[in-house]
């Protein structure tokens, strides 16, 4: 067998020739190679990177975040805002400037009702309290001030009026139906 046979081979009249495989096959095998033991290693085996389930829940989360603020006139979007001082600050602003002649400076009612027994005429949740606000009721005086305002002056009333809620201050006889 000469040196030639090695490296040529006939098989079904095809010769065969004994060839490298190109490099760049065997860059991208090797590099493949790496890249999978550096994964395995960084996803794996250290905190290096969150694991799966830890960007699920991360991604839920802001999910969530998203749809309350997508929808700030919902329940849970107003009862959120009613949690922040900054907006109970600016609703309380509004307040003063609009919502005071009627209802009185601490809310306890002049010509409006008192907005801090627990007795609502038109319901108590953060969703009725931004549509009276809003819509207002022209044929008991109240205007709409939702035009006047803007939406986010009247969530930020809304939320400052869901934070007096209950404190029950001396005022205008109760209103309404009791509400807890």
């Amino acid at each position: 067998m000469s040196s030639d046979d090695k490296t040529l081979r006939k098989y079904d009249d095809i010769l065969e020739e004994d060839n490298h495989m190109p490099r760049w096959w065997l860059v991208i095998l090797f590099g493949s190679i790496v890249f999978g033991f550096g994964y395995w290693l960084a996803y794996h085996t250290t905190d290096t990177f969150p694991s799966p389930p830890e960007v699920y829940q991360a991604d839920v989360a802001a999910l969530k975040k998203q749809r309350a603020t997508a929808n700030p006139t919902s329940e849970e979007a107003l009862t959120t805002l009613a949690a922040s001082s900054e907006a109970i600050a600016e609703g309380q602003k509004v307040y003063a400037g609009t919502c005071a002649a009627c209802h009185g400076a601490n809310a306890e009612g002049l010509v409006g009702p008192n907005l801090t027994d627990k007795f609502w005429i038109h319901g108590a949740s953060g969703t009725a309290i931004l549509k009276a606000v809003a819509e207002g009721f022209p044929d008991k005086g109240m205007p709409a001030w939702g035009p006047v305002i803007g939406d986010t002056k009247a969530r930020n009333v809304t939320a400052y009026v869901l934070s007096l809620k209950g404190k029950n201050l001396p005022g205008k006889e109760p209103q309404g139906d009791p509400v807890e």
